[in-house]
């Protein structure tokens, strides 16, 4: 079909149209992200590992939708200064985490190669820097005289316990 000239529309008006339509049907549009998890709604649990030295750590996203924690737990030992660094090296970052799902990590609590070590009571654990985190005292961490602690890493949360214990091994032998 033909429209004449004189009842064409502007064509600025005609641009604006496509442009509004392109925008909005545009299949490669980016979805919202998550919402950073609420510390109310996970659930952090620590464990000691079938390796000396090494824990396992986790959290569960109790809420009803998907939310983001950081990608690096937030890994503290008793009073001392510093939290557990990193493995790969890397910043803050997101890592989303399902309605029902879990992420994990493993944690390095001594270097093998240590000449020094720290014993402390209590390791914290918190899925974002902004969270409080969950203490366990060193009697539920399988150590009733103390966790020893020397240069401790940690990896960055994964989807199972296998994947971070992989990590672990990899960045640390």
């Amino acid at each position: 079909m033909r429209i004449p000239a004189e009842a064409s529309l502007p064509v600025t008006f005609v641009l604006s149209l496509a442009l509004a339509g392109a925008m909005t049907a545009s299949p490669s549009a980016a979805a919202p992200a998550p919402p950073t998890c609420r510390e109310s709604g996970l659930r952090i649990t620590a464990a000691p590992s079938d390796r000396p030295g090494t824990l396992r750590i986790g959290v569960t996203n109790r809420s009803g939708r998907a939310c983001v924690i950081d990608r690096v737990p937030t890994v503290v030992f008793g009073d001392l200064d510093g939290l557990a660094l990193p493995v790969p090296d890397g910043g803050s970052g997101p890592y989303r985490v399902a309605a029902g799902s879990s992420a994990h990590a493993a944690v390095r609590t001594l270097d093998p190669a240590a000449t020094e070590l720290r014993v402390v009571d209590r390791l914290t654990v918190a899925a974002d820097p902004a969270h409080r985190g969950r203490a366990f005292g060193a009697a539920v961490m399988g150590s009733a005289d103390g966790i020893r602690v020397w240069e401790p890493v940690t990896t960055w949360w994964h989807g199972s316990r296998a994947a971070a214990d992989a990590a672990l091994y990899r960045y640390t032998r």
